[in-house]
C-alpha cells in the first residue's frame, strides 16, 4: 500500500508520512474502544489519498445558520468563514452512479465513511448520503473545529477528493478591563482593556467628557493601554474602550476616572446690607472630594443658629445668612474651604448699605448677569463655528 503526505494547514510546511493501513487500523481500534465496537475493516473501505493543503479563497460567513455550497466533481477547493456557535454544514460532494465509496475527514481523522460514523463528537451528524450528494453538519462550531475538511470519493477507477478549510470567526469580546479608579491630580494613570476575537479585534480608548481641550489633547489611544502622565482635573470622567473586528457589533465598556484636587474658591463677593434687613454672604469653592466650609469673623468661628446667623453648605456653595443685620455684624468675614488634599480661604466684607443703594446694586447685578449670558451665547456660537477645539 502507498503512503499519503498530510500537509498541515497550521504552522510552516510540516509533513507527516502516514501509512494508510496503519491510519485506518489505528482509527478503527480507537473508535471500537470508545463506542463499544464497530464492524471490522481488514482493509480500508476505499483508498484515502488525503492531501490537506493550505488556505485558498476566503468566503465571509453570515448570521446564525449554516453554510452550504455545491462542489462540482469534487474538485473545488476553498476556505469557509463561520462565526462561533454557528452550525457548519459541509459542502455537498456532488457524486454520480460511478461512485462506490465516500467519506468525510478532518485532517487525518475520519468523521464519516458512508453512513458509518467514526467520530465520537455528538455535534457531527450526516446531512445527506444519496447517489448525488454527500454532506455532514457540525453544530455549535468553536475554534477547535477550525481546519481542513476533505471529502474523499472512490470512483470506478481512481479516488477523487475535494477540500475545504473551515475558519472560525469569533465576535470581539472585552475579557479584562481596568476598574473605576480615583487618583490625585498630577499622578500617572494606566488604563487597560484586553479583548479577544478572531480576527484579532482593534482596541481603542476615547474620553467621553466632551470638554474643551487645547489642540491635540483629545486623550484617544488606539491601543489596549491608555497611559496618562500627570493627570489633571480636566481629564477626569468616563473613558470608553471599544473592541472591533467586523464580525459582530463592537464590544464597548467604560471606566470612570476620578481626579482628586484641593479646593480653590471661585466666587466670593463683598455684599452690602442695611440695618434691620437680611444680609447674605456667599462662598463658592471647587474641589474633589467636595470641600467642607467654615466661617470666621476675625479669629472667632461662627456657629450655625447663634446670634441670628445661619450657615448652609451644599455641594460647592456655602452661604452665611444674617436675618436681622445690626451694626456689629458689619466687618470682615473669612470663608475657609477644606478637603483631604488641602485648604484655601477668602475674605468677604459685609458692609453697611443705605436704603436705595440695594435697589441700584440689584439693577447692576441684573445687567452683569445679562452681559454674562450674552458672552456665553457668543462662546456657543464660536464652538458651533469650529473656532474652539472640541473633543468628539
Amino acid at each position: 500500500m502507498g503512503k499519503v503526505v498530510v500537509h498541515k494547514s497550521r504552522g510552516a510546511s510540516q509533513h507527516v508520512d502516514m501509512d494508510i493501513d496503519a491510519l485506518l487500523c489505528q482509527k478503527q481500534g480507537k473508535v471500537r474502544q470508545e463506542l463499544g465496537g464497530v464492524p471490522d475493516l481488514a482493509q480500508p473501505p476505499f483508498p484515502l489519498p488525503v492531501v490537506l493543503s493550505g488556505f485558498i479563497t476566503l468566503v465571509s460567513g453570515g448570521a446564525l445558520g449554516s453554510l452550504q455550497q455545491l462542489l462540482s466533481s469534487c474538485r473545488v477547493r476553498e476556505s469557509i468563514w463561520v462565526s462561533g456557535d454557528e452550525a457548519f454544514e459541509s459542502h455537498m460532494c456532488t457524486v454520480d452512479d460511478r461512485v462506490t465509496r465516500v467519506a468525510w475527514l478532518n485532517r487525518s481523522t475520519i468523521l464519516y465513511a458512508g453512513n458509518d460514523k467514526w467520530s465520537i463528537d455528538n455535534r457531527v451528524v450526516i446531512l445527506s448520503n444519496t447517489k448525488t450528494q454527500y454532506s455532514i453538519k457540525i453544530h455549535n462550531v468553536d475554534i477547535y473545529d477550525e481546519g481542513p475538511y476533505t471529502c474523499s470519493v472512490q470512483t470506478d477507477n481512481h479516488p477523487k477528493t475535494s477540500r475545504v478549510h473551515l475558519i472560525v470567526q469569533v465576535p470581539p469580546r472585552i475579557v479584562n478591563i481596568s476598574s473605576d479608579i480615583t487618583v490625585n491630580e498630577g499622578s500617572s494613570v494606566t488604563l487597560m482593556c484586553l479583548a479577544f476575537g478572531r480576527p484579532e479585534p482593534t482596541v481603542t480608548w476615547r474620553h467621553l467628557s466632551g470638554k474643551v481641550y487645547p489642540p491635540g489633547q483629545t486623550f484617544v489611544s488606539e491601543d489596549e493601554y491608555l497611559e496618562i502622565t500627570g493627570i489633571t482635573r480636566e481629564q477626569s470622567g468616563e473613558y470608553e474602550c471599544s473592541a472591533v473586528n467586523d464580525v459582530a457589533v463592537p464590544d464597548v465598556r467604560k471606566v470612570k476616572v476620578t481626579v482628586n484636587y484641593p479646593p480653590y474658591i471661585s466666587n466670593a463677593k463683598n455684599t452690602g446690607a442695611s440695618v434691620g434687613q437680611k444680609g447674605i454672604l456667599q462662598c463658592e469653592a471647587s474641589a474633589v472630594p467636595v470641600a467642607e466650609f467654615q466661617w470666621f469673623k476675625e479669629d472667632t468661628r461662627l456657629a450655625n443658629g447663634l446670634e441670628g446667623v445661619r450657615i448652609e453648605s451644599k455641594g460647592r456653595l456655602s452661604t452665611l445668612t444674617f436675618f436681622n443685620v445690626s451694626e456689629k455684624d458689619y466687618g470682615n468675614y473669612t470663608c475657609v474651604a477644606t478637603n483631604k488634599l488641602g485648604n484655601t480661604n477668602a475674605s468677604i466684607i459685609l458692609y453697611e448699605e443705605a436704603f436705595g443703594e440695594e435697589e441700584d446694586e440689584e439693577e447692576d447685578e441684573e445687567e452683569e448677569d445679562e452681559e454674562e449670558f450674552e458672552e456665553h451665547d457668543e462662546e456657543d456660537e464660536e464652538k458651533e463655528a469650529g473656532r474652539w477645539p472640541v473633543v468628539e
